[in-house]
């Protein structure tokens, strides 16, 4: 993250809290202005917000001038397909555009946690992420022990898809594959990879201690072809294969993960303000050109904008725009 954006994060973190009402608990920033993989000028910055409450959290925004949604219907859907996906833009975005993903601290232990409904939070948040904000220094510590738990699973829902001599940027390679392949994108279908490049010093430092942990749970053996220079990754290799039903309950938690993914994209419109100029703005973004919308799919985009929106998901470029 460079500087300029870290000053714009903070700033818009800072608002955000000062709007909040004394509901938000800690604001973590992930995506492509944290890891830096080709965001531009119009690019929001990616927020989890995590929050005492909902009701109170909405309500205070609507207080502020900042929702432009009723109190009701968001705290509502909060708990539908969580979390609700919203716009924070004050001063009319003249200091920045922050898109938060609004989670209650129950739910974003249910996300992080063993058993997820499904992988859109912790897909995102076993990532490099930066903590930007907490209301208090056990707020922190919380949240940062929902990532460590959050990584150290890793491997548990890895296991079916390893094959070969694995090290720590092997399995995060793997888990970006697996991860982006679990939703319905726009990107190129080069996105993880530039992703992974991006990111592998964090692989590197928190996946190493995941596959120690694989081998003293017996679910991993060390390989005996380790490079031995200097620096080299420390290889290994799965114990045993894995078991029928292990395969078949997480190819299940994908396909149902990929489902509630997409329909969410109908919960983002009715949470997400000015969210069909965004969506646009990030499709011209990750291919690399120009997208003009017809008047009826600007006026009626849930009727007439799916011919173009799956259009756009089967012809993804293979590699992304150099800019």
């Amino acid at each position: 993250m460079n500087e300029e954006t870290s000053s714009v994060a903070a700033e818009l973190a800072e608002a955000l809290v000062a709007d909040g009402g004394g509901s938000i608990r800690s604001i973590l920033m992930y995506g492509s202005h944290m890891v830096v993989t080709n965001p531009d000028r119009h690019s929001a910055v990616d927020f989890v917000v995590v929050v005492v409450a909902y009701r109170q959290f909405y309500a205070a925004l609507n207080g502020a001038g900042e929702l432009h949604r009723p109190t009701w219907l968001m705290a509502g859907m909060s708990h539908i397909l969580p979390p609700n996906v919203i716009a924070f833009a004050p001063e009319d975005g003249r200091g920045g555009i922050a898109k938060c993903l609004v989670v209650s601290m129950a739910h974003l232990e249910k996300a992080l946690g063993p058993a997820p409904s499904d992988h859109f939070l912790l897909g995102r948040l076993v990532q490099k992420v930066g903590l930007v904000y907490s209301a208090t220094s056990e707020d922190g510590r919380w949240v940062e022990e929902q990532l460590a738990s959050a990584r150290a699973g890793v491997l548990a829902w890895l296991d079916p898809y390893l094959h070969g001599p694995i090290d720590a940027e092997v399995l995060g390679r793997r888990m970006l594959e697996l991860s982006y392949g679990g939703e319905l994108r726009p990107e190129s279908q080069q996105r993880a990879h530039r992703v992974f490049e991006a990111q592998t010093a964090h692989f590197r430092e928190h996946f190493g201690p995941v596959l120690e942990h694989g081998v003293r749970r017996g679910v991993l053996m060390r390989n005996a072809d380790t490079p031995s220079q200097p620096g080299a990754l420390e290889v290994y290799e799965l114990a045993r294969p894995s078991a029928r039903a292990l395969r078949r309950r997480w190819r299940w938690y994908f396909l149902k993960s990929k489902a509630r993914s997409t329909m969410r994209w109908l919960k983002h419109m009715a949470t997400f303000a000015n969210w069909l100029p965004y969506l646009v703005r990030k499709v011209e973004r990750h291919r690399g050109e120009r997208i003009e919308l017809t008047r009826l799919e600007k006026r009626l985009p849930l009727l007439f904008l799916w011919p173009r929106a799956i259009k756009v998901l089967l012809t993804r470029p293979r590699k992304e725009p150099s800019s």
